[in-house]
């Protein structure tokens, strides 16, 4: 079982990412959380950290970190993640990001002008506004809900960052200037986002792939994660862009 160590990345004045980090060799791996926090994605970090050195940032305002004012938005946490590749000296890197993580790849994939993200995969993410598709209770799946799901305080820190509507009525027609290679993820059981909404979020991009995980709700690293892992290291092993479908 690989251990991440963690450290405090101090990235600029008043703002310090707290980061996971597991393996050594490799491509670099940025994984994005969503709303349940960093721990909710072990089964992915231990799966990626024997052939990629993988890096897990907590985003500023969960699990007891400090938000600054001025990261109010998903673009000002893009940017931020932005400045932490460079602060890593990291190129190459493939962005994964699940549900509210998704939308902050996303985002961060758009806003890479210096060509340091290499192919994105989002899963079950949330983000554009789909005509005809509402999201209901994102990262909030039955099981984390049972129990309480995640915590209030970041609960709140993910709605500081996307506005009251959760979604950026903008963001679906500019996904056509993401050139890179894209996997999109669903769990087909999804009922917090559809995945008609994935299909939609999936066609935006000119260089997408598509797949549904069977049996998986909207955590499907917890609910299938070999299957997930079987579509996943064929996408990051494959050569050239992806194809729709």
């Amino acid at each position: 079982m690989t251990t991440p160590l963690r450290r405090t990345i101090p990235l600029r004045f008043g703002l310090d990412v707290e980061l996971r980090e597991a393996g050594t060799t490799g491509s670099p791996v940025l994984v994005l959380h969503g709303g349940p926090g960093p721990d909710d994605l072990a089964p992915l970090v231990e799966q990626l950290a024997s052939d990629h050195r993988v890096v897990v940032p907590t985003h500023p305002g969960w699990d007891g970190t400090a938000r600054p004012d001025e990261l109010d938005s998903v673009p000002a946490l893009a940017a931020a993640y932005l400045d932490l590749l460079d602060h890593l000296g990291l190129r190459d890197v493939t962005v994964i990001g699940t549900s509210f993580g998704g939308w902050v790849a996303t985002q961060t994939a758009l806003d890479d002008r210096e060509g340091r993200i290499s192919q994105l995969v989002i899963i079950d993410g949330i983000g554009p506004v789909v005509p005809g598709q509402q999201i209901t209770v994102p990262d909030r799946p039955p099981a984390a809900a049972a129990q309480g799901g995640p915590p209030a305080q970041s609960m709140a820190a993910m709605r500081a960052y996307t506005g009251p509507a959760m979604a950026d009525a903008g963001l679906l027609p500019r996904l056509s200037a993401v050139t890179c290679p894209v996997l999109v993820l669903w769990g087909a059981n999804d009922t917090a986002v559809s995945p008609e909404f994935g299909r939609a979020y999936a066609a935006a991009f000119p260089h997408a792939r598509f797949d549904i995980i069977p049996g998986a709700g909207h955590v499907p690293i917890r609910q299938q994660p070999q299957a997930v892992f079987t579509v996943l290291d064929s996408f990051l092993t494959s050569a050239g862009p992806a194809t729709g479908h």
